[in-house]
């Protein structure tokens, strides 16, 4: 009985390589899709204009829908908004509130309410 190392996929090593690339976790002031071997960019290196209510949040500048939920997330922990109790929910405050619609939604609820403000430039 011989056991074999399972084969890495194609798609790991991209990863690897994207991975790699990236190096550091600083973001360039630019905000540019990012396109691996010159295709198309998908759903989430789009760049993508955000309504007033969400400028007020991640600034007023086209973004990729990854680069909006990152400063998002990086506002409700600035301003210290998720539910001590149940860290999963995310207590608005004003500005939050006007993207959300309400107080309090779930990490999970949190995309459904950026993407009805987010639209193509």
């Amino acid at each position: 009985m011989s056991t074999k190392a399972p084969k890495e996929s194609k798609a790991s090593d991209e990863t690897r390589a994207t991975k790699a690339a990236k190096g550091s976790k600083g973001k360039s002031d630019k905000a540019e899709p990012v396109n691996l071997e010159g295709k198309k960019p998908n759903a989430l290196q789009k760049l993508l204009q955000p309504s007033k209510e969400l400028a007020a949040v991640v600034g007023a500048e086209t973004l990729a829908r990854g680069e909006v939920v990152s400063k998002v997330w990086d506002y409700i922990r600035k301003h210290d908004l998720q539910n001590p109790e149940n860290r999963r929910e995310i207590l608005a405050d004003d500005k939050l509130e006007a993207v959300f619609g309400k107080k309090k939604v779930t990490m999970f609820e949190m995309n459904k309410y950026l993407s009805q403000h987010l639209t193509s430039p």
